[in-house]
């Protein structure tokens, strides 16, 4: 069960939070299998060729696998309540519904029908550049990224990065730490935070550190879909 009291102070505080163990070893490695096959994804993306780092990354395609849509429906309505109150405390207007299917519908009927769950691979040298998934113009300001491999077995180096930009401030850096089955919540863009002039919005990236050797699959979990 997750503790949604503690993720949600986290994700106030820093931007972040982790799950540990969020998926079993067994639930890593099914997810994993579908990467090699053409027919679960609407879409393969070279990331070199885009200048978005070196590595792939393949889009699931409707229907999502059991195990993706799921995980995506049971995050959703928590994180959901967290969204609006940063919307709230930030001045924006955009309310997200309760549930998922009805934010589908809304992102659906304004053309963003592209589902955007992925599977990131990075073998031996890849990265992924600090970056935003954004994808048009409605989108659920949080995300969930979920390491399916095991760090020190399967690979080595790759570490998930977040940088923090806040007003008239260097960028704040964070190295974030995870295991096999661990999933990170994200702010996907800006934040709220509270300074000496009240609360300012936190503008956040996020990216994959250099790998070192061996073989590295993540899961990532977009909740609006793209256009």
């Amino acid at each position: 069960m997750i503790a949604w009291s503690a993720i949600a102070a986290e994700l106030d505080a820093q931007g972040y939070a982790v799950v540990p163990g969020l998926m079993s070893r067994d639930q890593c490695l099914s997810v994993a299998a579908l990467y090699p096959g053409d027919q679960h994804f609407r879409k393969r993306v070279d990331m070199v060729r885009h200048g978005y780092g070196r590595g792939a990354y393949g889009y699931l395609s409707y229907p999502l696998p059991d195990a993706v849509a799921d995980l995506r429906t049971a995050l959703y309505p928590p994180l959901a309540g967290i969204a609006n109150r940063w919307n709230e405390a930030m001045g924006l207007a955009a309310h997200y519904p309760a549930g998922h299917a009805d934010f589908l519908e809304i992102c659906h009927a304004a053309g963003q029908t592209r589902p955007t769950p992925l599977i990131l691979r990075y073998g031996p040298g890849d990265y992924n550049r600090l970056h935003q998934d954004l994808y048009g113009e409605h989108v659920f300001p949080l995300q969930a990224a979920i390491l399916l491999s095991r760090p020190g077995e399967d690979f080595t180096g790759g570490e998930f990065v977040l940088t923090e930009q806040r007003p008239r401030m260097q960028s704040r850096a964070e190295v974030v730490p995870l295991t096999q089955g661990d999933t990170v919540i994200f702010a996907v863009h800006d934040r709220p935070y509270r300074g000496l002039r009240g609360v300012s919005r936190a503008n956040l990236r996020h990216g994959v550190s250099r790998l070192r050797s061996g073989e590295r699959l993540t899961l990532g979990i977009i909740f609006h879909d793209a256009a």
